[in-house]
């Protein structure tokens, strides 16, 4: 049988680290912060965990035990096929598929128990050829497009939808909900506030979730009736905020979840004048000892990363030199005069008294966090730790 699976490199000296204390802690912190933030006498949401793209390069089947022992009773993910990944691991607790999903999948949803986004007539018809034909009443929730421009049914034709639904025999409507597309930026804020607000005033909302907040909107009083609160990134340990932006957004205390290590390949000496990698973009100004390690931008190290990211040796920083390569990366270990290979080299995460974050990365590449730590998830194994 061909396993056409991604090449995951388990005989090579370079990792992916995740610790599952931090992500214990984080989900902790998380629930405090969200408590402080409740009006008083209100009750506390329920709690989904988006784990989509493998828990956002982090390994959703290893943290998905983590979480539920930690009081999440929901998951969130991008397709049917993570959600059966999690079925056929012996996740039990409800899944919404908070993307698209195609039509023919309906029936793979409605056999694993697992709840669909839906939102428009060919979804209900599909829904209903569904039922006919095996009995199967598909789970859904409606996604109303308040502004994010992305999927759902608009507002003004979003009473109508759900009551649609909500008289069609073939569905199980657990709940509704929206996706804010800028929490930072008042005036975005409002406006998608206001139109979900209306359509849940208008309708029925009995024995549904409602819910509208993601990671950053989960600090922040929607001033409409929320049952659920999805929480991505910020589980791992790693900012939803807009770098720059001041939003007066307090965040509960986190740590990083994952890491990223290699350990030295091979040692040499150069001398000055002498270029590394490809092109010779580093031309050395005086004797220097190079370290290799097998990493690349195969794995997920951006080539953009060149000559321009420091990591740790020993309790040491040390610069990364020469062009980012497919499979290997080098640094300058000179004043790391005891280095020897085999020793690890920490691009991520701690080392010591210091401490490499994904987001001086995001940084330098004018992107975001969420980004690069799925791009990890490519080749590299993945050590869990506590």
């Amino acid at each position: 049988m061909i396993n056409r699976s991604l090449p995951v490199n388990k005989l090579r000296d370079a990792w992916v680290e995740i610790n599952l204390g931090n992500l214990e802690y984080n989900i902790n912190s998380i629930k405090n912060k969200i408590k402080e933030t409740l009006n008083k006498g209100s009750k506390m949401p329920k709690l989904m965990a988006v784990i989509k793209a493998d828990g956002y390069g982090h390994g959703s089947l290893m943290c998905a035990p983590i979480l539920t022992a930690c009081g999440v009773g929901a998951f969130g993910v991008a397709s049917v096929d993570e959600g059966l990944e999690l079925r056929s691991n012996k996740i039990n607790e409800p899944i919404l598929v908070l993307g698209t999903v195609p039509i023919w999948a309906f029936e793979s949803a409605a056999k694993n128990n697992i709840t669909v986004s839906i939102f428009n007539a060919e979804h209900l018809e599909a829904a209903k050829i569904l039922y006919e034909r095996t009995k199967l009443k598909l789970k859904a929730h409606i996604k109303i497009d308040t502004g994010m421009n992305r999927i759902g049914i608009q507002t003004d034709k979003a009473v109508d939808f759900i009551k649609q639904v909500q008289n069609a025999d073939y569905i199980d409507l657990k709940g509704i909900f929206t996706h804010f597309a800028d929490v930072e930026t008042p005036e975005i804020l409002k406006l998608q506030k206001e139109n979900f607000k209306k359509v849940i005033n208008s309708i029925d909302t009995k024995n549904l979730t409602i819910h509208c907040q993601n990671s950053l909107g989960a600090f922040i009083d929607p001033e409409i009736k929320c049952d659920m609160v999805r929480l991505g990134i910020i589980l791992y340990g790693l900012s939803p905020l807009t770098e720059g932006k001041n939003c007066g957004i307090c965040l509960p205390d986190l740590k990083p979840v994952m890491g990223l290590k290699a350990r030295i390949t091979n040692i040499h000496t150069i001398q000055k004048g002498e270029g590394v990698s490809y092109g010779y973009a580093y031309i050395a100004d005086k004797t220097t000892r190079v370290a290799t390690i097998p990493i690349g931008y195969a794995d997920g190290v951006s080539r953009n990363l060149s000559n321009k990211i420091e990591a740790g040796l020993n309790g040491r920083k040390i610069k990364q030199i020469g062009r980012v390569t497919m499979d290997q990366i080098m640094f300058d270990i000179t004043d790391a005069k005891d280095a020897k290979v085999g020793d690890i080299i920490t691009l991520l995460g701690n080392d010591e008294n210091n401490y490499f974050s994904i987001d001086e990365w995001a940084k330098i590449l004018n992107t975001i966090n969420y980004e690069l730590t799925c791009r990890l998830k490519v080749r590299l194994p993945k050590i869990y730790i506590r």
